[in-house]
């Protein structure tokens, strides 16, 4: 509807610019989501892909404030006690990106006001957004990981904005290329968040 006499917007001009706001917010919901999709694998969008045509080495990781340590570089050198570390910050658009792509919209992890009435007395992110930390860890072990099984214990809640560290240790060779490891996450302050193990098979890397 247009515009009173008055030059005042009716109530429905206001609901079209509600909706329209509330449309564009979705949609750059769903942009940021995918990106962070892309990201967590090592890749790009295919317009990031245009305009930062980057060799496939140099996807490898991702991000420059991502970082990884690991023990060997062969798959052939997996053996019990190798290892891999993979660090990363958890920022404010990862929950809301994850929140997104998951459906999980706990208001623990997205409104302030109702998570400080909460026992962690504010936003946290999502216990399996830091778990999925372990995951990038061990896609970083020398061949394709395939994850097998995997059991793991929460001990405290990750803060938003927190830098973390996967650490995945090789503590069983089961044969037949499956390794059990340990794996936890922990903060810069050494602070365990969680910890499990996980049964993984190492492929070779096809090319």
């Amino acid at each position: 509807m247009s515009e009173s006499e008055s030059g005042e917007e009716t109530p429905m001009g206001e609901f079209v610019d509600s909706w329209s706001d509330a449309s564009k917010h979705v949609v750059n919901s769903y942009v940021e989501a995918n990106r962070a999709i892309l990201a967590g694998m090592g890749l790009s969008s295919p317009a990031e892909a245009e305009q930062d045509p980057a060799p496939i080495t140099s996807l490898t990781y991702g991000s420059t404030d991502w970082s990884m340590e690991r023990s060997v570089d062969t798959r052939e050198d997996l053996a019990v006690g190798e290892y891999v570390e993979f660090t990363k910050p958890l920022t404010d658009r990862d929950v809301h990106a994850f929140a997104q792509a998951s459906g999980d919209t706990n208001r623990l992890h997205l409104d302030q006001r109702f998570a400080e009435k909460s026992r962690f007395g504010g936003r946290i992110v999502h216990g399996t957004l830091v778990a999925g930390l372990i995951s990038a860890a061990l896609a970083r072990l020398p061949g394709l990981t395939i994850y097998l099984s995997e059991s793991m214990e929460f001990k405290g809640p990750a803060q938003i904005g927190s830098v973390l560290t996967a650490r995945c240790e090789i503590v069983e060779d089961l044969g037949e290329d499956k390794y059990r490891l340990a794996a936890n996450v922990t903060t810069a302050d050494g602070a365990t968040l969680i910890d499990g193990e996980a049964v993984v098979l190492i492929d070779e890397m096809p090319y």
